[in-house]
């Protein structure tokens, strides 16, 4: 059987075309094309990025109290996270309170999850209520003072005849009116999250939902594990990232740009999560891993080569493939126009491990993780 290669390159990649090629395969005679992708070489940790321990100097909260903070949010001095369990929780005086379930069941494990939910980002509204977005469910407004629970938009709602299959992060305007939000791929689970990384599909999109009409529009496709999403402080575009692109896309939604698209900053030295706001007027990156140089890095080494990639996945389990993710912490801050601020890590995740969101409040900053049976909190002059 013979195979046919071919680099091209990806159609989102225009402001620096050098960046990601495409690599086109396809097995004689007449079989589907397979399309992966290859990656510049990832940037050098020197300077702004040069390895540290900052990270380390975190000190964790309600430590085996919950398991998978994803994403915090603070309505007054009043902490809010969504949990592994399906469950969004208020964190105060040093107590887990449930507030909210979207799901039910036993919620023990990974198999769970849609049936249970798994509520993921998480945003504090203007009247005081939260607005949540839940992998299998869709977008939730709850109101945690009286525990009520509004569903915005099923997951079951097919978006221009396709389904949201993983609806992840959200970003919300300060009038509550609009929320944008993503939506990982319309093939892959949460619960298949390193099936989507691996094969690096392109069914991702950024959406936005319009809490008064209830329109929902496809603002950007084609995107590959489109994660965390930020609107800017102006509310003149939209960030979102792109995982398994190792990059943040902008989308404008007002002004003379509004409806154009264009890269925020690529080749990043990790594999982006959620982005929040800094109080310096950029935003806060959160990746669980790194794409080391000098060193290896797994995830561009199997970018060249699907079938290693086809033969992990028919060899070993999710969990076990894990095991083989280094766990590196970091936390990037870009300046307004997407350049590197600084960089806080923790080179073995001994404090902070899997670390998928900065959150920043009063000179502390909350780190979320996506499977950590706590959360972090950092002094920002620490940092």
């Amino acid at each position: 059987m013979k195979t046919r290669r071919v680099n091209c390159l990806d159609q989102h990649v225009r402001k620096s075309p050098e960046s990601i090629a495409l690599i086109w395969e396809r097995d004689e005679p007449g079989t589907e094309v397979r399309i992966t992708y290859s990656f510049k070489e990832p940037p050098l940790l020197l300077g702004v990025l040069q390895p540290n321990t900052k990270l380390r100097q975190a000190e964790r909260l309600f430590e085996n109290q919950l398991v998978g903070p994803e994403s915090i949010a603070h309505i007054g001095d009043v902490m809010f996270t969504g949990t592994a369990d399906g469950r969004v929780v208020k964190l105060e005086n040093g107590e887990v309170e449930t507030i909210a379930r979207f799901g039910s069941g036993p919620c023990k494990t990974r198999d769970d999850e849609p049936a249970c939910g798994r509520p993921l980002g998480i945003r504090a509204g203007p009247n005081g209520t939260l607005f949540v977005a839940d992998a299998y469910k869709g977008l939730f407004e709850v109101n945690p003072w009286k525990r009520e629970v509004k569903l915005l938009l099923s997951s079951e709602t097919p978006i221009e005849g396709r389904k949201m299959s993983f609806v992840n992060d959200l970003t919300v305007t300060r009038d509550g009116r609009k929320i944008y939000f993503t939506d990982s791929s319309s093939k892959w689970q949460r619960r298949d999250y390193l099936l989507l990384v691996m094969e690096g599909t392109d069914d991702g999109r950024l959406l936005e939902y319009d809490t008064e009409t209830k329109e929902v529009k496809v603002l950007l496709d084609h995107l590959r594990f489109p994660n965390g999403v930020q609107l800017s402080p102006a509310e003149d575009f939209v960030l979102v990232a792109e995982l398994t692109m190792a990059r943040i896309r902008r989308f404008y939604v007002s002004g003379l740009m509004k409806g154009g698209a264009d890269l925020f900053v690529e080749n990043l030295p990790g594999f982006p999560d959620n982005i929040r706001a800094s109080s310096s007027g950029g935003y806060w990156v959160g990746m669980s891993t790194i794409r080391s140089n000098p060193g290896f890095s797994m995830l561009d080494f199997l970018s060249e080569r699907p079938y290693l990639k086809r033969m992990i996945f028919k060899l070993f389990s999710q969990e076990t493939v894990m095991k083989f993710v280094p766990r590196y912490s970091l936390v990037l801050e870009l300046s307004d126009s997407g350049a590197f601020r600084r960089s806080l890590h923790d080179p073995d995740g001994q404090v902070a491990a899997y670390v998928s969101e900065v959150h920043e409040r009063d000179g502390h900053l909350y780190l979320g993780s996506f499977r950590s049976p706590f959360l972090c909190r950092l002094r920002l002059q620490s940092a």
